[in-house]
């Protein structure tokens, strides 16, 4: 069966990168990640032997702390970990990562946890996570050839990609469900490109775009989700870089991670194993906790259940960045989760909000529904004795909390109304 791509060819057999190897700087070939078959480097994404999906490979060398600490304060100071050319910083793009790794006493005091940090990417370019991956992606794009970058969303992606693909001076046409929240569609469709909203969910979504990546309309185009998928999901080690990096090179012994497709957990261990392989950081042993929002929650329902497979569900949670009911790497989140000693916990929608509240009133991080699920996660598993209060403890907020404001609007008013005096202010606050 031919693999389908913008150039409706397949996937080539390992020979060479097609671009000689210089715009994608490390990176030596496409890998399977099921059988290990390998292939040229090519806007693939599912092996022709298996179907399993493909990564990216490497050939490292050698690579120095101080090597990286002379980079800029963005994801391009790893660009030597990366499938992006080495003048990589110097072109225009949104320049995203570096974000704050929060010292997150307050909070730990109240869970009662010893040590505890929070990696707040809402302090990316737009906002969330997603400018990581599609930085990667739109190199692979640029390389390529193709003049339209694409995407299928849950909403944080559609505004990362449409603000790129601005920034890079390509043309842009992104698909969300037609329900997201209003302000993420806003984000999406001041950038200039295509918004088109779709009658369904996130996966309907999906299989749209992997039909339209066959079809002549989508000649040129890079889907970075889906014929970009291997460059793509590279950004997400970064945050695995940046953490150890901020953490005075180490990897903390435990850390919680929002899961849509399971994509960025995957990365995240695969970024640590890379710095622990490159001699970066000491081999010591960590754990990976997944966290899902109760309203989808397939992968936490296998891992509960002791299953392998994960069985798709419709979405019905707030969460709605979260709402991937057929994850396409649920199954390596399972894996990971059990391999490093981990779990995989869901939060109701109610104590999603509770713990956005609770986040922002100790640490003044305001998160969007996805930081809600991860810090409603770890409170969750602090109280059930799954997580060590003892180990030092990671927990991300993915995006920003003004992205979903319908779900805190409902108590969101003055604490009082006076008249602007003294004593109409004294006997409002008695």
């Amino acid at each position: 069966m031919a693999l389908a791509t913008t150039e409706n060819t397949t996937a080539a057999p390992l020979d060479r990168p097609r671009d000689g190897g210089g715009s994608f700087g490390p990176a030596v070939a496409l890998s399977c990640r099921e059988c290990g078959a390998r292939y040229d480097l090519g806007p693939s994404f599912a092996c022709i032997e298996c179907f399993g999906p493909l990564e990216i490979a490497y050939d490292f060398g050698r690579v120095t702390r101080e090597q990286i600490a002379e980079g800029p304060a963005n994801i391009w100071r790893y660009r030597s970990l990366l499938p992006v050319p080495a003048d990589v910083a110097s072109k225009p793009n949104m320049a995203p990562g570096w974000t704050k790794l929060v010292n997150a006493g307050n909070l730990a005091r109240e869970l009662g946890i010893r040590s505890l940090h929070v990696k707040d990417d809402s302090g990316n370019p737009t906002h969330s996570f997603k400018d990581r991956v599609v930085a990667i992606a739109v190199e692979a794009a640029r390389t390529f050839g193709f003049h339209t970058l694409s995407c299928s969303s849950t909403g944080n992606l559609a505004g990362a990609v449409a603000a790129a693909a601005a920034r890079a001076g390509l043309d842009s046409c992104v698909f969300i469900p037609s329900n997201l929240e209003e302000a993420k569609i806003v984000m999406a469709s001041v950038y200039g490109g295509r918004l088109i909203g779709i009658d369904g969910t996130y996966d309907d979504v999906n299989r749209f775009c992997s039909e339209l990546i066959g079809d002549e309309l989508g000649e040129k185009w890079g889907f970075v989700n889906v014929n970009l998928r291997p460059y793509y999901a590279e950004g997400s080690k970064t945050l695995a870089y940046e953490i150890a990096e901020q953490l005075g090179w180490r990897i903390p012994e435990q850390i919680i991670v929002p899961v849509a497709s399971g994509s960025q957990l995957t990365k995240i261990d695969k970024g640590f194993k890379e710095l622990i392989a490159l001699g970066l950081v000491e081999d010591t042993p960590y754990k990976i906790f997944a966290a899902q929002a109760e309203g989808c929650s397939p992968v936490s329902a296998a891992y509960k259940a002791g299953h392998d497979v994960i069985r798709p569900v419709r979405p019905d949670t707030i969460a709605k960045s979260l709402a991937i009911g057929n994850p396409a790497d649920g199954p390596y989140v399972l894996d990971i989760a059990r391999r490093t000693g981990g779990a995989v916990e869901d939060v109701t929608d109610a104590e999603i909000v509770d713990a956005i509240r609770l986040l922002a009133r100790t640490e003044g991080i305001f998160a969007e529904t996805a930081g809600g699920v991860t810090v409603g996660v770890l409170r969750k598993l602090v109280a059930s004795g799954t997580l060590d209060p003892d180990a030092e403890t990671v927990v991300l907020n993915t995006g920003d909390g003004l992205k979903t404001l319908d779900v805190v609007a409902t108590e969101a008013r003055p604490t009082a109304v006076i008249r602007p005096s003294l004593d109409a202010f004294r006997a409002a606050i008695a």
